[in-house]
């Protein structure tokens, strides 16, 4: 009987935790489709008419288009780059022997347990020194090249387990080092590189405080950046459904990438944990 409660609880728990994030969803989208009017008479009721033009406007008007371009830009070079650098490392730290391998992996360890706002400061010196400041290359090479913990201990773990043998018989048969990772660890590794891009896809995309202190001419906003000025803009101009617009379309790419790929990072970070 307890153990039928004690289910039941957690069951409403869950639901009550689902709803507080689908239903503020759904009224944003049903009132993206209203007029300036109809939001300010109630903001519960139902659109009368879909105003799609909201939505052109958001496009347009609100800068969401060119933030999109400037974040698909952002986002993919900076996982490519990241991506390739993780397989290397986690590759170096797990596959071969050289001196002060430990050190070196105890010191990124640690970086698990340091503030990354603490880093601000200095990289905003550095990329000034080095006139990257409001460049998207910029924020490219400070999301791209800073050597990620839980890329490692993930990617890591997948290395770890795989025969040496594999790698010593390519080696046998005159393979290269980079043949070996490109044709032999990186397609075993797949589920772990797969689950950490996705980790690192939504990390960019919604990274709002790096580009918010790099980057200043409008024209060059990712989306969270562009959606905060936007938003800032209502204080002046009460175009909130526009705004809303605006939301949902920023929404979209995230929703589309979890439902692709919910599966997988599921499996990766299970196979991951069992594996390490």
């Amino acid at each position: 009987m307890t153990r039928r409660i004690g289910s039941l609880v957690w069951r409403i728990i869950l639901l009550l935790w689902a709803l507080s994030v689908i239903l503020p969803i759904i009224w944003i989208v049903y009132q993206s489709f209203k007029t300036n009017q109809q939001f300010f008479a109630d903001i519960w009721s139902l659109p009368s008419t879909f105003q799609w033009s909201n939505y052109s406007k958001a496009w347009t008007n609100l800068g969401v288009g060119q933030s999109m371009l400037n974040t698909v830009y952002y986002v993919g070079l900076s996982l490519f780059i990241s991506l390739t650098l993780a397989v290397v490392n986690a590759y170096a730290f797990t596959k071969m022997e050289w001196k002060l391998r430990n050190i070196v992996w105890s010191l990124i360890m640690l970086s698990l347990f340091l503030p990354g706002i603490n880093i601000l400061v200095p990289q905003y010196t550095l990329m000034r020194a080095l006139d990257l400041t409001n460049s998207l290359n910029g924020l490219v090479l400070l999301a791209s090249l800073p050597l990620g913990a839980f890329e490692l201990l993930l990617l890591g773990s997948f290395m770890r387990s795989l025969p040496k043998e594999l790698e010593e018989s390519a080696f046998i048969d005159g393979a290269t080092i980079f043949q070996v990772v490109r044709k032999i660890i990186v397609p075993l590794a797949m589920p772990g590189l797969v689950t950490i891009g996705i980790f690192k896809f939504v990390a960019l995309y919604n990274d709002f405080l790096g580009p918010f202190i790099l980057l200043s001419d409008p024209d060059k906003y990712t989306v969270s950046v562009n959606m905060y000025a936007a938003n800032a803009m209502m204080e002046y101009k009460s175009d909130w459904v526009t705004l809303l617009a605006g939301l949902v379309i920023t929404v979209i790419p995230t929703i589309i990438v979890y439902m692709l790929f919910q599966r997988k990072i599921i499996e990766g970070a299970t196979l991951g944990g069992v594996k390490g």
